[in-house]
C-alpha cells in the first residue's frame, strides 16, 4: 500500500468534517476581516491590541485590564462577617418562623431537624469608612478598605450544595462541561504576556476546619472552548507547574530540538485532519518552553522589599498560604496575567463555627487588604478588578447543638455577600438588603449571573453578545437567561 492510499484510508468521516469545517472557518474569517476593514471608524470596534484576542473585542472601553478573584470555597457566613443583624440577639434559640422560611428547600444535613433554632452572631460589628459601613470584628484589616469596596449583600443562587454551586458561579452552569470565567476572558481578550498563561490558578492552604470540599479542575477548565484557554494551576511545592523542568540528562538545547520535532509531527497531523486541538497542543508545548524561564522568575519573591512583605504579614514567605498567593497575584498582574483566581477552602462551618471561622478570617483578612493597598500604591488598582466571595451563604438557624458560645450553620443560597474593588468599581457602596434574619432579600437582588455579567462588563465585554457556538446553541457565560450588569456599583 502506497502513501497516497494510506492517506485516503486515514480520511475518516470525522476528519472529513473537521477539514471541511476548517475550510469554511477560514472563508468566514476572511469575510469577517474584509467587513472589518471596510467598516467606518464610527461603527467599527478597534481590534484588541493583545495577542490572541477576538477581533471584535472589547465591545466597549474596559475599566479593568485584568482581574483577581479571591474565591472563599465552602461559603463564608455573611451574618458573622458582613451582614449585621443585631435584632437576632433577642431571638436566641427561638425557632425560625415558617413565614420566613416559606418551605425553602433544605439540605439533607438539616432537613431532619425537629426545629430550626436561631443562632445570633457572637461577633461585634462596628462602623467603618466615610459611610459607616458595618463590618465584623473578625475582619479588622479589610474593614479599613471599605471606602474602596462595593459590598453586595443581596447575592443569590439556586444551587444548595457545594460542587454544583461552585461549578455554577465559576462556569455559569451547575452541570460540568461549560467554560470557566477565566477561560472566557482568555478566549475573548487574549494575553498581555506571551511568556505566561493568561489564566493562572492557585489553591491556598487554610487553618479552619480541616475537612474541605474537593476542587475539580473543571472550575478553571475551558469546557467547549479550545483547551489552550483553560487555567494553569500553580503549585506551592516542587515545580510551580507540573513537568515544567527538563528531565534529568536533558539539556535546554536537546529539549528545544525535541519540541521542534514534535511540532513538525503535530503540524502534519493538523494538516491532515484539521483538528484545532492539535494546534492548541503545539501552542501549549511552546508556552511550556517559555514558562521554564518566566515562571521561576514569577515565583521568586526575593526581590520584594521588606515593607511589602510586612504588608502581607508573616505568612507571606510560606508558599501556598493565602498571603503568599495574594502577593503572587499582584506579581502576576504586573506581568500581564489577564485573570488570576485564588481558591481558599475550609469555609464550610456546619459545626463549631466560633472555633473555625476566626482562623479562616485570619488567613484572608490582612492579605486581602494588603493586595488592595499594594495595587493602589503601584497605580494598578484603577485598572485591576478584585472580587471576593464564595458560592452561597449560611443559615441564621443552627445546625446541630446550639449554645451561647457554639453553633454551626447550614448552606443558604437565598442570600450572601460578595465585594468588588478596583477597576471601574465605585468604592464605599453597599448594594442590596436582606431581612432581619439574613434569610431573604428585601431589596436589589443580584443573581450570580448578574455578578458575572458585571465582571465581563468591567473588562469591556457585553455578556449578551459574547458567545461561542456549541451543540447548536450560542453558549454564554450567563446562560440562556442572561445577566444584568449591576450599574449601581460602577464608578
Amino acid at each position: 500500500m502506497n502513501l497516497d492510499q494510506q492517506q485516503r484510508l486515514a480520511m475518516t468521516r470525522r476528519s472529513l468534517f473537521s477539514r471541511s469545517a476548517a475550510g469554511l472557518g477560514v472563508a468566514a474569517l476572511s469575510s469577517l476581516d474584509a467587513r472589518l476593514a471596510n467598516a467606518s471608524p464610527k461603527n467599527s470596534i478597534t481590534p484588541h491590541p493583545t495577542p490572541g484576542g477576538l477581533p471584535n473585542l472589547p465591545h466597549h472601553a474596559p475599566k479593568a485590564k485584568r482581574a483577581i478573584y479571591l474565591f472563599m470555597s465552602g461559603a463564608p457566613s455573611q451574618m458573622d462577617m458582613w451582614d449585621h443583624k443585631p435584632a437576632m440577639a433577642e431571638w436566641f434559640d427561638k425557632d425560625l418562623p415558617e413565614s420566613i422560611r416559606m418551605g425553602q428547600r433544605l439540605t439533607t444535613m438539616t432537613s431532619g431537624q425537629s426545629r430550626f433554632p436561631i443562632a445570633p452572631s457572637i461577633y461585634k460589628f462596628a462602623p467603618h469608612g466615610d459611610n459607616g459601613t458595618l463590618v465584623s470584628e473578625l475582619l479588622p484589616e479589610t474593614a479599613k478598605q471599605v471606602d474602596n469596596l462595593a459590598l453586595i449583600r443581596s447575592m443569590h443562587t439556586e444551587a444548595i450544595n457545594h460542587d454544583p454551586a461552585i461549578t455554577y458561579i465559576c462556569t455559569g452552569d451547575q452541570l460540568p462541561g461549560k467554560a470557566s470565567l477565566g477561560s472566557w476572558l482568555n478566549y475573548g481578550l487574549g494575553t498581555e504576556n506571551e511568556n505566561l498563561p493568561a489564566f493562572l490558578v492557585m489553591t491556598a492552604s487554610w487553618t479552619g476546619r480541616k475537612e474541605a470540599q474537593a476542587l475539580y479542575n473543571r472550575l478553571w477548565g475551558s469546557g467547549f472552548l479550545p483547551s489552550k484557554y483553560q487555567g494553569v494551576a500553580l503549585r506551592s511545592s516542587g515545580d510551580p507547574v507540573l513537568y515544567l523542568s527538563d528531565p534529568k540528562g536533558v539539556s535546554p538545547g536537546v529539549r528545544r530540538q525535541m519540541l521542534d520535532s514534535l511540532s513538525r509531527l503535530n503540524q502534519m497531523t493538523a494538516d491532515s485532519i484539521g483538528d484545532p486541538e492539535t494546534q492548541a497542543r503545539i501552542a501549549q508545548y511552546e508556552m511550556a518552553f517559555r514558562m521554564q524561564t518566566s515562571v521561576p522568575d514569577l515565583a521568586d519573591i526575593s526581590d520584594e522589599p521588606q515593607y511589602i512583605l510586612d504588608l502581607y504579614g508573616p505568612d507571606v514567605t510560606t508558599p501556598g498560604t493565602f498571603a503568599h498567593c495574594c502577593l503572587m497575584s499582584r506579581r502576576m498582574a504586573e506581568r500581564g496575567v489577564r485573570f488570576t483566581q485564588i481558591f481558599h477552602r475550609g469555609w464550610d462551618q456546619h459545626g463549631n463555627l466560633p472555633k473555625d471561622l476566626p482562623n479562616q478570617c485570619r488567613d484572608i483578612d490582612r492579605p486581602s487588604s494588603a493586595l488592595l493597598t499594594d495595587l493602589r500604591q503601584r497605580g494598578m488598582l484603577d485598572d485591576t478588578l478584585v472580587v471576593w466571595g464564595g458560592e452561597f451563604g449560611r443559615t441564621i438557624y443552627c445546625q446541630g447543638k446550639l449554645t451561647q458560645k457554639t453553633y454551626g450553620r447550614d448552606h443558604h443560597p437565598k442570600c450572601f455577600t460578595v465585594w468588588l474593588a478596583g477597576g471601574g468599581v465605585q468604592g464605599g457602596v453597599v448594594h442590596g438588603e436582606t431581612d432581619e434574619f439574613s434569610y431573604n432579600i428585601t431589596k436589589d437582588p443580584v443573581h450570580i449571573r448578574d455578578l458575572n455579567a458585571t465582571i465581563l462588563h468591567l473588562m469591556g465585554i457585553d455578556a449578551n453578545r459574547f458567545t461561542f457556538a456549541f451543540k447548536g446553541l450560542d453558549q454564554r457565560l450567563t446562560g440562556v437567561e442572561g445577566g444584568q450588569v449591576v450599574n449601581e456599583i460602577l464608578a
